[in-house]
Formats: C-alpha cells, sequence, structure tokens
C-alpha cells in the first residue's frame, strides 16, 4: 500500500510538535488570546445556528398557517403558537395591539341593507325591509399605534438575529492580525539572542522562527472557520429580515382592510344621522367612535329628498 499521501499529514504534526516545544511566553501568551477568541467565536456559530434553524423551520409553518387564513387574527384568537419565528413575534405583536384598540377604542360602522319583501300588502304593493349590520372596527389614528408596534417588532427581531455577530466578524478581522503579532514578537526574539550570542546559523534560527510561526497558524485556524460561518450566516440573516420586512407591509395591509375604518367623518356624520332616522331606536355611538367614520355603500338609505 502507497504511504505517499500519509507523508504530509505527519510531517504537519512533526512540525506543530517541534514548533509547541519551542513555544516561548510570548507565544504563549498569544495563542491563549486566540484561545480565548475561538471559544467565544463557537459559541456564537453554534448558537446562531441552531437560533436561525430553528427560525427558517417554525417561520416556514407560520407562513403556511397565516396564508391557510382568511382573517387575519385568526391565529392569535386560536392560541396557536410558533416559537422562534420572527415573524410570529411580529404577527402577534400587532395583533395584541390591534386587539387593545378594538376594545379601549372602537369604532362601531353600521351598514343598512334594503331587502324586498315577497310578501304582498293589503294593496298589492311591494315593501322594502331594511336590515342593519354593526361591525367593529378602529380609527386610522389608532391603526398607526398598531404600525408603529409592527416597525418595533421588525426592528426588534432583526436585532435579535444580528446578536452576536460582532464576535464573529471581529474573530475573521482579528484572529490573523493577533497571530501576526506573536509571530513577529517571535521572530524579534529570536533574532534578538542570535545577536546575543553572535551565532548566526540555521540552527539557532529554526526553533524560534517555527514557534513565533506558530501564532500565525493559529490566528488563521480561528479566523477561517469564523470566516465561512459569517458570510453563511449573514447571507441567511439578511434573507430572513428582508421576508419580515415584506410580511409586515402585507399584514398591515391585511389588518387595514378587515379592521380599520377609512371613511372621512363628514360621510360618516350623515350616515350616523340617516341611520338614526331610519332606526329611532339605535343607540347613540361616542363622539370619538364617529371620528374617521365614511359612508355606507352598496344599499344604504339614500337621504331622504327634501320637498
Amino acid at each position: 500500500m502507497d504511504a505517499t499521501p500519509i507523508v504530509p499529514f505527519f510531517a504537519a504534526s512533526h512540525a506543530l510538535g517541534f514548533a509547541w516545544k519551542h513555544l516561548t511566553t510570548e507565544g504563549m501568551c498569544t495563542i491563549g488570546a486566540l484561545c480565548i477568541v475561538s471559544v467565544f467565536s463557537w459559541t456564537v456559530m453554534v448558537t446562531k445556528a441552531r437560533q436561525l434553524f430553528l427560525a427558517v423551520r417554525a417561520g416556514k409553518k407560520f407562513f403556511k398557517a397565516y396564508h391557510a387564513t382568511r382573517d387575519p387574527l385568526q391565529i392569535a384568537r386560536s392560541g396557536e403558537e410558533f416559537d422562534g419565528a420572527p415573524a410570529y413575534e411580529l404577527y402577534y405583536a400587532g395583533a395584541e395591539e390591534l386587539d387593545y384598540h378594538l376594545k379601549n377604542n372602537p369604532v362601531h360602522v353600521t351598514q343598512t341593507k334594503s331587502l324586498t319583501s315577497s310578501v304582498p300588502t293589503a294593496t298589492g304593493a311591494e315593501t322594502d325591509m331594511l336590515a342593519r349590520q354593526i361591525t367593529t372596527k378602529i380609527s386610522q389614528a389608532s391603526f398607526d399605534s398598531v404600525k408603529v408596534s409592527l416597525e418595533g417588532a421588525a426592528t426588534a427581531q432583526a436585532q435579535a438575529l444580528e446578536k452576536g455577530m460582532i464576535i464573529l466578524s471581529t474573530a475573521v478581522a482579528g484572529g490573523p492580525f493577533i497571530g501576526l503579532f506573536g509571530t513577529v514578537w517571535g521572530v524579534m526574539e529570536t533574532f534578538s539572542g542570535i545577536g546575543i550570542a553572535n551565532a548566526a546559523s540555521l540552527n539557532a534560527m529554526a526553533p524560534g522562527v517555527a514557534a513565533a510561526l506558530l501564532a500565525t497558524v493559529a490566528g488563521l485556524a480561528v479566523a477561517i472557520p469564523a470566516m465561512f460561518a459569517y458570510n453563511y450566516m449573514v447571507t441567511s440573516i439578511r434573507g430572513i429580515t428582508q421576508e419580515l420586512d415584506t410580511f409586515a407591509s402585507q399584514y398591515a395591509t391585511a389588518l387595514e382592510h378587515k379592521y380599520v375604518d377609512n371613511r372621512p367623518a363628514g360621510e360618516a356624520s350623515r350616515a350616523y344621522a340617516m341611520a338614526h332616522e331610519t332606526f329611532p331606536a339605535l343607540q347613540p355611538v361616542t363622539e370619538s367612535a364617529m371620528a374617521g367614520r365614511q359612508a355606507p355603500r352598496d344599499g344604504v338609505l339614500s337621504e331622504p329628498a327634501r320637498a
């Protein structure tokens, strides 16, 4: 069996062992600092990889459940949870804020429809029956608070995803320089010793130079894994945050269509007056609830003709 491919491995191991045996105090300090950086770097890589894996997996489940519903608040009202999904945290923050305004600052929208009765009267003429429907919504001012909460949740989730990435970038940028610092220091010590001993020979230089280069090897060993992990994680985080921003816009639009009363105040006042003319027993609505209403659309009683 040809043992040629194994020779470089053993040669490298012998070289590392030889350099380690002649390592100076300065080299030990440099490698010790690099070991500390490496521990922090690998801790971030493991925890961040787990966080991103859960975010992607839980996010897919959440989006599948969200797109299967017709009411944007159905998931929150059903109590279903998707832990680890940034989009779900944003969704829940918006749903919680909207639910607060629906309970504390409601706008009761009254819609009336004309239904033709099929029962003939004594004179044989057909009559119209009126149907009234009251929907609870929120004003545009309340919806502004919901949008602010969505923006805050999106920012918080982006910061949570990026947390700890500074350690990886520091390991990538600083690891080789720390190792280079140890190498330069070791080479300086080696040449200083040769100058003092007046013995400029290869045997005198080799141990010190080999030990000095070990610091550079350690710096590269710290930086290279951190570089690959950093590039992959930055790309993943960017994709998740872009997806989060897109979902925030879609979610806000869905909430506005379903739960926000966008009617002008003037039309709302006329609709309110006509509703009371038609339904005298209709309970009055507070002035704050009337703000931002607009006139009913299809099938709403028209303003009575004046003489």
